[in-house]
């Protein structure tokens, strides 16, 4: 059996212990339940392997998706909730054959693809379609902190769909939902203290995310040439 982790540069490694560790001591010290502290602790990890284009962090992807979905429905966060169950988990699943379908050479990395123009444009029109329809169902729900789960929809949809298309840019738009969810996390730490692990979670997932956007340029360079 290949152990991915071998693959992890020294600077990867650091990168993944550093964000297991804040994790790991944020749920600790704050007494955090245990499905967060798991749930973040999936998260980091695979983050580090989608940065490295493996398909295992696609996987690991849809099994923090199911955990953050339960967490969103305990904390009344139902677009959070509808968002990681409805549309995340499926997109990352159709990534996962999407990867595996285009390895680079007779590596375990992903092929990077450049997005073509009408891709661009039916994403940004799926996506006006996608945050409109949210918006009334999270309306009708009285979802909390509406406006800002409504955002988190728009950058989760872009990102979701850009890591299918095998995309770099799929980075940006997971870090800038990431900022997203760090103020709505934010938020509800400062009526629960218990909330404030899944504050710095997010931090270390926009760490991560910024990292995996600068490792596929570096990707796309090397595969092009």
């Amino acid at each position: 059996m290949h152990n991915p982790f071998r693959d992890l540069t020294r600077g990867e490694r650091c990168l993944w212990l550093c964000s297991v560790a804040v994790v790991a001591l944020s749920f600790a010290l704050s007494g955090g339940d245990w499905l967060s502290g798991a749930a973040s602790l999936i998260g980091v990890t695979a983050l580090i392997f989608v940065a490295k284009g493996y398909v295992l962090g696609q996987v690991l992807t849809v099994v923090f998706s199911v955990f953050y979905g339960a967490i969103s429905f305990l904390f009344q966060y139902y677009g959070e909730m509808i968002t990681y169950l409805c549309m995340t988990t499926p997109i990352a699943l159709m990534s996962v054959v999407s990867w595996l379908r285009h390895p680079y050479q007779d590596s375990q990395e992903v092929t990077v693809q450049d997005v073509s123009r009408r891709q661009v444009s039916v994403m940004l029109v799926w996506s006006v379609i996608v945050t409109a329809g949210f918006y009334f169902i999270l309306r009708a729900l009285n979802n909390a902190n509406l406006a800002i789960s409504t955002a988190s929809i728009t950058t989760s949809f872009l990102a979701s769909y850009l890591t299918f298309l095998r995309s770099p840019y799929y980075a940006l738009a997971y870090a800038a939902n990431d900022v997203v969810l760090i103020v709505l996390w934010i938020l509800a730490a400062m009526t629960d203290v218990t909330c404030l692990p899944m504050v710095l979670c997010f931090v270390m997932f926009l760490i991560n995310d910024l990292y995996g956007f600068v490792n596929w340029q570096r990707m796309r360079r090397r595969q092009q040439a």
